[in-house]
């Protein structure tokens, strides 16, 4: 079971790279609720499954956003007024959200997390119509909206790109720049939301081998190994893609993953 988890983890990554390419996701909507599915075929304690998959899909962002966000620098998308003054407030926020995760009994995890990619595709599907734009808020505003958005992210294992690229873009920020800021951010949160889900994984006896916390290493390793080769690919698809289509791709993949969760 562990080399068919190790495949299937290398095919998911592949995908997840593209998709963070085009939408400026960190891919924890994609790699958390396929974790939930393949984790306890090894094994693994359904109990902490969630919260393995989690702390992995955080793990693997790290890497595929990184590499998202590099592809993007070179292509131009990257507003550096957006990282500079939202990047501290999404590092606290992660680092928050790890914790706020231990309080919730795990077999609500699933369903906060589908509510919370509901509530983000309805948003993008009513900002398809939209066109009144709202200048980008201060430096201070910036980085508070940044710790709301890291919290969020990290409870649901996400690098934030579903949240920070409406948000970037509802006021003012081009379509891709908002997606290749996204990008740089998502790495943040994921470094300080993983490290807080290790912190709190070491205190856990029933954590599979090969573990670091809730980090499960073999699943980290096969996505990471195929997204980090796949982003450039969807940074040039966003690239050339119209925004309004850009954003229907968005809306209708986070309507998808809501469902899923929730059903």
């Amino acid at each position: 079971m562990l080399i068919e988890l190790l495949l299937s983890c290398m095919l998911l990554g592949a995908f997840v790279g593209v998709m963070a390419g085009l939408l400026g996701i960190g891919g924890g909507l994609i790699v958390v609720p396929a974790l939930l599915f393949l984790l306890p075929m090894t094994g693994i304690d359904a109990t902490i499954s969630m919260q393995i998959a989690l702390a992995t899909s955080l793990a693997s962002i790290i890497v595929t956003s990184g590499s998202s966000a590099l592809n993007h620098f070179k292509l131009g998308n990257v507003d550096m007024f957006v990282v500079k003054w939202l990047m501290p407030g999404v590092v606290v926020g992660g680092f928050l959200g790890a914790n706020v995760a231990e309080w919730i009994p795990a077999q609500y995890l699933p369903k906060v997390f589908g509510i919370i990619v509901l509530v983000l595709a309805i948003q993008m599907l009513f900002s398809i119509r939209g066109k009144a734009q709202k200048p980008m808020p201060g430096s201070a505003a910036t980085m508070a909206y940044g710790t709301g958005i890291g919290i969020v992210s990290s409870l649901a294992g996400i690098g934030g790109g579903s949240l920070s690229v409406p948000f970037l873009n509802r006021h003012g920020i081009e379509m891709r720049k908002a997606v290749g800021s996204s990008s740089v951010c998502g790495s943040m949160i994921a470094l300080s939301g993983m490290a807080g889900f290790v912190l709190h994984g070491y205190q856990v006896e029933a954590l599979p081998a090969y573990s670091i916390g809730y980090v499960y290493l073999p699943a980290l390793f096969a996505i990471a190994s195929t997204s980090m080769l796949t982003t450039r690919f969807g940074a040039k698809l966003a690239t050339s893609l119209p925004t309004p289509t850009l954003k229907k791709i968005f809306a209708v993949f986070l309507m998808f993953v809501a469902g899923t969760m929730l059903l």
